[in-house]
Parts: C-alpha cells; structure tokens; sequence
C-alpha cells in the first residue's frame, strides 16, 4: 500500500504539482529517496528521522522508498521535508491516509520538529488552488498563502500539531492574510531645485512607462530624481500585486505575508554580476531585472557595469521576460520594468560636462567612457536627457510649489487614457510597448509633425527601434497633454529627449566628435 500527498516543485515563479509517494515493504532497515532528488532533498531522511524521535515515534525497521514523481523533473530545496514525513506518517498509520490526500505540503523540518519557513509559499497555494487541494505550509508562510484565494489552508508551527489537528486532538486556524502595504513615505519632486526639463523627462517617463537615461556631471541631481521616480507611479493592480508578490516569494522576499502595492524599485550597485542582475546560479533564482518586474531598475553609474551584463538586458527590455538556460533545466521569469540610468559624461567627473569647461582628459576620455554602453542598449532608451550642473543660484531659491503630488495627477490621468485606450483598440496598456498596427491606429501623427519626424530621422540616423520609440514618447507628450492627436510640438519635445542619435555611416573623426559630445 502506497501512502500519497502532494507538494510543489518551482520552476521560475511557477509551482508545479510533484506526488509524493511512500511505501514501507519487506527487508532491511533502509531509506531511498528517488525521482531526480538534489542533495538537499536526499538530506530530507535524516531531518525526518529526527523530526520522528523529537516527538516520539519511530521508523519502522523495514524497508522505506519515498518516489517524487515525475521522475524526470529535478526536485530542490527543503521544502520537500514536510511532505515526506507527512507521507511516512501516513504509511505507518499515525494519521488517516485519507485525510491527507487533498493536500499539498511543503515545509523545512527542524531536528526538534518544528517546521521552518520556506520561500514559494505564494505561488504553491495558487498551484494547489489551481488543483482543487488545500496547502499545509509553515506558520510564518500561512499568511503569505491566505492571498491565493479561499481555500484550505494548514499553517502548523510544529509537527506535533499537525498530527493533533488529524486526529482530531486540536483544530488548526486557518491563518489570515498578510498586511496590505502601500508602501512608504517617498522623496518629494519639490526637493529638486531647477533641473526643470529633467522633471519633465521624469513625468513622461511616468506616464508612458518609458525607459530614461540621465547623463550628467556628479552633484547634478541624477540620482536625485531618479529616487522620486516611484511617488509619480500608480500603485499595482491586482493581477500587477500577484505576479510581483510571486516573484518575490520565489525569492524569499516576503514577510509573514506583506504584500505592497508600491511598484518595486531595485537599484543593484555596479558590480552586479550577470547572474545577480538576470537571475541564474545553481538554483536559477531571480535576479534584480525580474525582482523590478512591474516597477523600476535603477542602475546608477551605467558605465561602471560590466558590459556583458548590460547587454544580457537587452533581450527583456523588449519582451519583457528572462530565460535562465542550464545543461539541466530552463527556467523563464518575468521582467517588465522600467529602466532608469544614470552616467557621469566621462570618468574623470568633475566638471566634465559642464557649459563652457572640457574634461581634463580631452575628448578620448568621454568617448571611451561612453563606449562602454553598447549602442543597441542605448537604443532601447526612450529618453536620454543632458542634466546640467546646479548652479548656486538654482540652490539659493525657495523650493519649487509644485511637487510629487501635481506630477502624479498628471501620471494618473495620462495613464488613464491609455487604460482606456487599450480596452477599446486592443493594445498595451502602456505606450512604452504600443507596437505594430496598433500604434498606428492610437499614434497617427499630423502632416507637420511626420514632416518633422522623417527629417529627424535622416539627419539624425535613427534606427527603426529609435523611429518607433519616438512616436511612443509623442504620443505619451500628448496625453499629457490632453490631446488626443499627435502634433508637430508633440513630437518635437519627443525628439529633444533623444540626446546621442547621430548616423552609423559617418566618416571615423566625425563619429569620434559625434561620440565625445555624447
């Protein structure tokens, strides 16, 4: 007789169901755990045998096999523990076989047997939700698995209650729901003094979904604005909530059950490795690119990143997914953010950059800096805007009477056509990834402005990547705006924010000047 209960095996921020099969037969003592089983699962045997002695029951000396099946899916991680004892208990008869077959399990078990927290809880119950089973986890994730909707949940601290609630000797709650956060208090626009055309790069930045760049001497103010990005974007939707809450709880980022409407804003220090930033290692965990997804990744200091693991952003930036391939296995995680950067025009700093005063190291010196971010990356950039030096004057005014609050109406109601927008014609929800015949029909640009627009391409050299992300930016200045055609200004102040476009056919030193004036 085979005793059987379900658990969960993650792949990307997905769970998918594994049966836990255990059976006790003739021969001597011995424990196999078999189904592509990883060090840590293979473990599971010890921590179970003295889970079992902590609260007085033995192993019965015969023969024990327990199978996670399918056999050909690679099984990670603690949580296999809990389901195992679980399926051991069952097989002995110390708990009914029939009371746990409409569970899913998952849990660490402790050598005293207490079951420790484990990361996935949330995307485990929406699976076992998804199967009609309820979900046995650890205390700490019962209020992170409430979210998933209304259906059984056991959340014990220990073993020892789990096997009272079975027979009858002590119900267990169903655990409640997490907080509901909106985020915290975020620096105010108002703070920033001048640097006016910055703000507005910012708002439609905002308002459009828009990927910026910001490219200025230190002190300018970059970061600075960078850093209110988040107070002039909407809180996430519902179905926004779910995806990022299970990325997170994938990665072990959820606590007791927190979740946060605020959009999520990652900001991974330059010397992010290319599995840190796009998510892999032995366990293809997340990395920041997906942990941003549905809200912003700041990278300060672009150059400074390694330059293959700037490009290994290229690909989500346009479909806004992550494939992690291995020999072993493909794990794929979302990412659709929003990517902000920030640059010094040159490595020496300074006043480089400034009106009027030339970097100490001559031209070379920005070229090369520059160089280190790849054209095809920067091409994927809406707006990349020049941030000019704050002069004293700039700092001797009172603080600007308009702030976060002004720019985040503006936000919301641009963002509202677009919702609007998209229910009627049938495209994204935001104009930032608007494409093909659907943003011809929502971005038909007037006479003068496609004059414009074509001109602006020949001289400019613009790719068709950079054509189209014109036409996006224009027509997020629209909405802004309130309009609802695409107008010669509308693109004009769409064309000023693509600062760095010149033609790939130059001669070498006209490239070279082209480049140095970055």
């Amino acid at each position: 007789m085979v005793a059987r209960i379900a658990t969960m095996a993650f792949e990307g921020a997905e769970a998918r169901c594994v049966d836990v099969q255990v059976q006790i037969s003739g021969g001597g003592p011995s424990f196999a755990i078999v189904g592509l089983a990883e060090k840590s699962v293979a473990e599971a045997r010890e921590r179970v045998w003295s889970a079992f002695s902590a609260i007085g029951l033995g192993m019965p000396p015969k023969r024990v096999v327990v199978n996670l099946a399918p056999a050909d899916l690679r099984k990670e991680g603690g949580h296999y523990d809990l389901p195992i004892a679980l399926g051991l208990m069952a097989a002995i008869g110390v708990i009914p076989r029939d009371a746990i077959a409409d569970y899913a399990a998952i849990g660490e078990l402790g050598l005293d047997a207490a079951i420790a927290a484990v990361p996935g809880a949330l995307p485990a119950a929406v699976a076992a939700n998804a199967a009609d089973l309820g979900l046995i986890c650890p205390e700490s994730c019962g209020p992170e698995a409430a979210w998933a909707g209304d259906m059984a949940i056991l959340a014990p601290k220990n073993l020892i209650a789990l096997v009272n609630h079975f027979k009858g000797d002590q119900a267990l709650a169903r655990p409640k729901r997490g907080d509901l956060l909106d985020g915290g208090p975020v620096p105010d626009l108002s703070d920033v003094k001048g640097q006016e055309s910055a703000k507005r790069a910012l708002e439609i930045a905002a308002a459009g979904g828009h990927n910026l760049l910001f490219i200025g001497p230190p002190g300018s103010g970059k970061s600075m604005l960078a850093a209110r990005l988040p107070g002039l974007l909407p809180p996430l939707e519902a179905a926004e909530l779910l995806e990022t809450s299970m990325v997170h709880s994938v990665a072990g980022l959820l606590q007791r059950g927190r979740l946060s409407r605020a959009r999520p804003f990652r900001s991974p220090h330059h010397s992010a490795s290319m599995a840190a930033m796009v998510g892999g290692g032995p366990r293809a965990k997340p990395g920041e690119a997906s942990l941003a997804h549905n809200g912003v990744l700041f990278l300060d200091e672009l150059p400074e990143f390694h330059p293959q693991v700037l490009d290994s952003l290229r690909q989500p930036l346009e479909t806004g997914t992550i494939s992690v391939a291995r020999a072993a296995r493909h794990v794929t995680y979302p990412a659709r953010f929003q990517l902000i950067a920030a640059m010094n025009p040159c490595r020496c700093g300074g006043q480089a950059g400034a009106d009027g005063v030339a970097c100490r190291r001559g031209a070379r010196c920005a070229a090369d800096y520059q160089a280190r971010v790849s054209g095809p990356l920067l091409d994927r950039v809406d707006l990349r805007l020049d941030v000019p030096p704050v002069t004293p004057a700039d700092l001797a005014l009172p603080c600007p009477s308009e702030g976060t609050k002004e720019a985040a109406a503006r936000v919301a109601a641009a963002r509202a056509v677009q919702g609007e927008r998209a229910r009627s014609d049938g495209v994204a929800r935001l104009n930032a990834v608007v494409d093909g015949p659907g943003l011809e029909r929502v971005a038909t640009l007037d006479e003068a402005g496609r004059s414009l627009l074509a001109d602006a391409a020949e001289k400019l050299g613009l790719t068709a990547r950079g054509y189209v992300r014109v036409i996006r930016v224009a027509r997020t200045v629209a909405d802004l705006d309130g309009s609802d055609a695409v107008r010669r200004a509308h693109v004009a102040e769409a064309l000023s924010c693509r600062r760095g476009d010149a033609p790939a056919a130059r001669p070498a030193a006209a490239a070279r000047r082209a480049t140095a004036s970055f």
